[in-house]
Parts: structure tokens; C-alpha cells; sequence
């Protein structure tokens, strides 16, 4: 039977053993880190490159992405898109964007999101803010988006009945009101319908006027 090794003898073999062990598992670790998959965010914003917002939205998304450990150049790569406001520019970066085969899809503003469905059903398009995704047709249901498309919706509809409360707040005495609104903007018209219903239960009489039509905006400000 071998002889006990003296406790200090013993310790030091443990932690010889140890340190060789964890040496041998640096180059495993190495490369496991090297082989990562690099994984591809594609972005499309409508705004030019100079765009101040949109500058500092790219960079708060950069430094999040940083923080949960994704590293441009590293493990992800960004695609990013500038296309402007012109509704031709953002269809023609977003096909090629969705050419790219990107992972997920980074969309900003109403004005990208139906681009993107029209060139994929099968990229993931998240969403930062979106006035009626559901109304829009984005999303299946706000509990369960489905499809290839989820976001976050600028505010709920029932907030626009606040607006008008809040207005009979501070002049108790209103019994007419003007709304402006985009009429081709589902989200609007949704919003109006809101309000609209509200009126009576408020004595005010609501009364939609279209921002497009300068001469009934004129004639609105006239009457009112």
C-alpha cells in the first residue's frame, strides 16, 4: 500500500493537474470562438446617410448589441441601408437587402416594413415602432404576430380618446373640434374613428380635416 503524500504535496499535484488541464482547454476554447458562425443583421432605415435621428438610433443599436456580446466583425455583421424618403429607393434597397440573406432585418417606420414583406415571408422583420401593425396588415394579432414580422406599435388606439378628454380639461367650453389627419394613413382614420365615437359622450362635435388638401385646411381654419 503506497504511502500517504504529505498534504502540501498533495495540494501542489492538484494544482499542477489543474493548470495543465485548463491550459490543454485554451486552445479548445480558442477555437470555438474562432469557428462562431458570424450572423448577419440587415437594416434598412428611410432617412439619408446624414440623418442626425438616425445616426443616433444606429449607434444606441450598435452599443445595446455590444453589451449582449455581439461584436461587428467578430460574430455579426451589419448591412446597413440608406434609402431615403423616396418610396422607389426604399423598394429597390430592399430586395437587394433581402438578396443578402441576412439573418433578421432590422425596420424602421411604416415606409420599409411593407417593402420587405413584398420581397420575403421568410426573414425575420422586427420593428422598432409601427402606428397599426395589425390595421397595416404586418401582423396576424397583436398577442400572436405571426408570420415573419413583430414589432412594437406606437400607442394603442384608446390613448387617441385621452386626447379629446384632455382637451375638454383645459376648455370645458369646446363643442367643436377640427382633427387633422391623413386620410390614405389607415392608422389615422383608425385614430378619427376613436375620437369620433367619444364626441358624443363629450358634447363635441368632431369633424376630420385632410392635411393634404391645403384649400380644406384653409377653409376648416376659416370656420373654426
Amino acid at each position: 500500500m503506497p504511502c500517504p503524500e504529505p498534504r502540501g504535496e498533495a495540494m501542489r499535484r492538484r494544482d499542477f493537474i489543474s493548470l495543465v488541464g485548463g491550459a490543454a482547454a485554451i486552445p479548445f476554447v480558442a477555437h470555438a470562438q474562432q469557428s462562431e458562425r458570424m450572423r448577419t443583421i440587415g437594416v434598412l432605415f428611410p432617412a439619408a446617410p446624414d440623418d442626425p435621428v438616425f445616426q443616433a438610433r444606429l449607434a444606441a443599436f450598435h452599443q445595446e448589441l455590444a453589451l449582449l456580446g455581439w461584436i461587428i466583425g467578430r460574430n455579426v455583421r451589419i448591412d446597413t441601408r440608406w434609402a431615403t424618403t423616396n418610396p422607389a429607393e426604399i423598394r429597390r434597397n430592399a430586395t437587394e437587402l433581402v438578396a443578402l440573406a441576412p439573418d433578421v432585418i432590422l425596420s424602421t417606420g411604416d415606409s420599409t416594413v411593407p417593402p420587405l414583406l413584398q420581397a420575403t415571408r421568410t426573414v425575420p422583420i422586427v420593428f422598432p415602432v409601427a402606428n397599426d401593425p395589425l390595421g397595416a396588415g404586418y401582423v396576424e394579432s397583436l398577442a400572436r404576430p405571426g408570420g415573419n414580422v413583430t414589432g412594437f406599435m406606437l400607442h394603442e388606439y384608446s390613448i387617441s380618446v385621452k386626447w379629446l378628454e384632455l382637451l375638454k380639461e383645459i376648455a370645458p367650453s369646446v363643442r367643436r373640434v377640427a382633427v387633422l389627419r391623413d386620410s390614405a394613413n389607415p392608422s389615422q382614420t383608425a385614430q378619427f374613428g376613436v375620437i369620433q365615437a367619444i364626441g358624443p359622450m363629450l358634447k363635441v362635435e368632431v369633424t376630420p380635416i385632410n392635411m393634404r388638401d391645403a384649400g380644406e385646411i384653409e377653409q376648416a381654419v376659416e370656420t373654426f
